[in-house]
């Protein structure tokens, strides 16, 4: 199953890109969600507000970045397919259906409804390793500008 090394290589140096860039994408966007609450005035719900809706949309971004990139490698048969609990051929795999697959595994729930097959299986472990480290990096850094909000009173 794993013997095609040049597919092998290419669905790794993949997913090592895409958790590079999530790893950037959640820095900057730390970065400037910090500034950005720093400059909000004393109103402290909009500053919970616009922090929880950052932390939002950094995973969402993310989740899509490793949907893209399942989307992009089943096109490559060699790279694998998904097996669906719908029934569905292992050829009719959507976009959707890509970021549907990621954000069960980026959020760690696995459902088991759809299951990737092949070198593939390494982008989705590594994308849950992923998505863990950076749900974590987020409650960190929620506690920490919680932590300043109430003791800046």
């Amino acid at each position: 199953m794993y013997e095609n090394w040049l597919v092998n290589l290419a669905v790794v140096a993949a997913t090592v890109t895409a958790v590079a860039l999530c790893v950037v994408v959640h820095y900057e966007g730390l970065l400037l969600t910090s500034r950005r609450l720093q400059h909000i005035g004393g109103q402290q719900r909009v500053k919970v507000l616009y922090g929880m809706s950052s932390m939002l949309a950094l995973h969402i971004a993310e989740i899509w970045i490793f949907g893209l990139l399942i989307w992009a490698l089943l096109q490559w048969p060699a790279c694998g397919h998904v097996v669906s609990g719908s029934g569905a051929a292992p050829g009719v795999f959507g976009l959707l259906d890509s970021v549907y697959l990621s954000a069960v595994t980026y959020t760690t729930v696995g459902f088991g409804d759809v299951v990737p097959v092949g070198p593939i299986r390494f982008a989705s472990g590594m994308e849950a390793l992923t998505g863990f480290l950076m749900i974590g990096w987020s409650a960190s850094f929620t506690y920490l500008e919680m932590e300043r909000f109430w003791h800046g009173r």
